[in-house]
């Protein structure tokens, strides 16, 4: 069952969106409703926009919208369920008892419990003989006991289902630790660890909780590393290693690091404000989430060409958000564990020298520009300020620009005048891009031609338009329904999922009910609410009268009594026959 209404009705009462969202994202007024930057992706003309009318929110950038509980949902990465638990808590409000389906957050919990367990497993296993390569492995990195410890490292044994057996004796059942990945079923049928012969390393939320595991194998089988594949409690792509222990730092900025080792011996060495990805290339999601802790951050990648490749591809992510992005290039290849390890007791008071040395974005990517080229000979410079020229009409400080111009041209002897127009005839291309790129975005959004809500749409356009705009006409002025449903009953809508959402108003209205988006994304399910949200969005502006509700209801009639070009060619000609003639009467009856 869903939850009750009057329920979802005083959670957000309790709740309003726009304090709410207003403790992640600085909001600022415009008209009736307010804007920020999305802290859902990286932005830097504000799109995300509340809307106190609608008690809903919605980008523009990326088309994430909703009410207050999508909000908490994503900005926590939360589950339907958690994030109500999470609203009614701040609210100080009891969740009703046995009136929601909540197998999805009993699951999660299960194997928040199986991921803790396991943890405890694989660290005893440190202590007992058949982990003691484990440990001895550990130990020639040169960590320490405390930071095996307070990481919670450990081994998982050279043993097809140790762990697994472990599990069940303990009470879980197969299915859970297949779900959590720690288990899976071998050609036989039977239970099998996931882990067997590695180096443990646990993947901990900022909430504390165990969510995954990384592993690294003690022999030369590949891959090196494994990890826990996406589960319901995890996913991949949206985590970072060590967070829950950098959060904290008094630092003001956060290393981002390759792999594991990198980060457990920079924490060691006194420098706790270091992360990493999990076996995977940066991704957006995890910029959006560095950005809710820093506004700096330190490229630390390997100095190999893979490490470089890296390096690039996370400044273009980073620099989407906004963020201050220094990159720090470890000497003579090595990686931060080497070099720590290297300089023994020195280690902390070397890297410390690294960190405040290092250059920003820009620097790093015209160093490497320079290594590219010989700029002793004429074709050299010529090559490498052509690229330094197209490198810096991508930064939008023109201050900057202007100060890396000045350096250029004093290093290579070229004229700064010419090259200020070379920068400058780039810059020009570049916005055009920019602006014919917004310009078709504005377009598709105006003429539908995106088909963001209603896919597979593309050739009714003017019907989904004008259901979006009737759908969001009646949610303003729920008291109009009735007099709409006898002009236009759903089975008369042409599009299926504005047809559900039309049938779900009008029972809900008839039926005394509220019909706000949280009523009606709680019956939609997965997304339903972002598609409510973009609904109101993209036409709480528009005309909100009875004569345009009018003029939606014929639209939608005229439209639906059309057919395709595909649908008459499949007729006989006597139906299509009959249908030309049922047009042509329409058409008098207007008239």
């Amino acid at each position: 069952m869903a939850l009750p209404d009057d329920f979802l009705q005083e959670l957000r009462l309790r709740n309003d969106i726009t304090g709410v969202v207003s403790n992640y994202v600085h909001l600022t007024r415009r008209g009736r409703n307010l804007v920020g930057l999305c802290p859902f992706h990286g932005e830097k003309t504000a799109s995300f926009t509340v809307y106190p009318q609608t008690e809903s929110f919605y980008c523009f950038g990326c088309g994430v919208g909703g009410d207050v509980i999508g909000f908490i949902k994503r900005a926590e990465n939360l589950d339907y369920i958690d994030a109500v638990k999470f609203l009614a808590q701040k609210a100080g409000m009891q969740m009703p008892e046995n009136s929601y389906d909540d197998s999805m957050q009993k699951l999660r919990v299960r194997i928040f419990e199986a991921n803790r367990e396991a943890a405890r497993f694989f660290y005893s296993q440190l202590s007992v003989p058949a982990g003691k390569k484990g440990l001895e492995y550990l130990h020639s990195r040169r960590l320490a006991d405390k930071t095996i410890k307070m990481f919670g490292l450990g081994f998982a044994p050279d043993s097809w289902s140790a762990l697994t057996d472990h599990l069940l004796e303990k009470g879980f059942k197969q299915s859970e630790l297949i779900q959590a990945n720690l288990s899976s079923r071998n050609k036989n049928g039977g239970l099998i660890d996931r882990f067997r012969n590695r180096v443990m390393f646990p993947i901990i939320d900022v909430r504390g909780n165990v969510v995954a595991f990384g592993g690294r194998i003690m022999t030369d089988e590949k891959p090196k590393y494994l990890n826990t594949s996406d589960t319901p409690v995890f996913k991949k792509s949206g985590n970072l290693f060590a967070l829950n222990r950098a959060k904290n730092s008094k630092s003001d900025k956060l290393i981002l690091c390759e792999g594991y080792m990198d980060v457990i011996a920079l924490h060691q060495a006194g420098f706790d404000f270091a992360v990493a990805t999990l076996g995977t290339a940066l991704t957006q999601e995890q910029a959006v989430i560095l950005k809710r802790y820093t506004n700096t951050v330190v490229i630390c990648y390997d100095a190999d060409e893979a490490g470089q490749k890296a390096t690039s591809r996370a400044i273009d992510i980073l620099r989407k958000e906004g963020l201050d992005i220094r990159v720090l290039t470890v000497p003579d290849g090595k990686d931060p564990d080497e070099f720590i390890k290297h300089h023994g007791d020195n280690g902390y008071i070397k890297f410390k020298q690294l960190l405040e040395a290092t250059g920003n974005d820009l620097e790093y990517r015209i160093s490497k520009l320079r290594r590219s080229y010989n700029i002793q000979t004429p074709d050299g410079r010529v090559k490498f300020m052509t690229d330094a020229a197209k490198l810096l009409s991508g930064v939008d400080n023109a201050i900057e620009r202007s100060v890396y111009i000045g350096t250029l041209c004093m290093e290579t002897g070229v004229d700064r005048k010419l090259f200020e127009n070379e920068v400058s005839k780039n810059l020009r291309r570049r916005y055009k891009r920019q602006d014919e790129a917004e310009f078709k975005r504005i377009r598709q959004q105006l003429s539908g031609e995106d088909a963001r809500l209603n896919f597979g749409e593309k050739k009714k356009v003017r019907a989904v338009r004008a259901e979006e705009a009737l759908i969001s006409y009646l949610i303003l002025n729920p008291d109009m329904v009735r007099k709409v449903k006898e002009k236009l009953p759903p089975e008369k809508m042409v599009t299926e999922f504005n047809r559900q959402v039309y049938d779900i108003l009008i029972q809900r209205i008839i039926s005394g009910k509220s019909c706000t988006v949280t009523d009606l994304s709680s019956e939609l399910g997965d997304d339903g609410d972002a598609k409510i949200a973009a609904m109101l969005a993209n036409n709480i502006s528009e005309s909100n009268s009875l004569d345009a509700c009018n003029d939606y209801v014929n639209i939608i009639l005229d439209e639906g009594s059309k057919r395709s070009a595909e649908e008459i060619a499949m007729q006989s000609p006597e139906d299509i026959q009959a249908y030309m003639k049922e047009l042509k009467e329409q058409k008098n009856k207007k008239r």
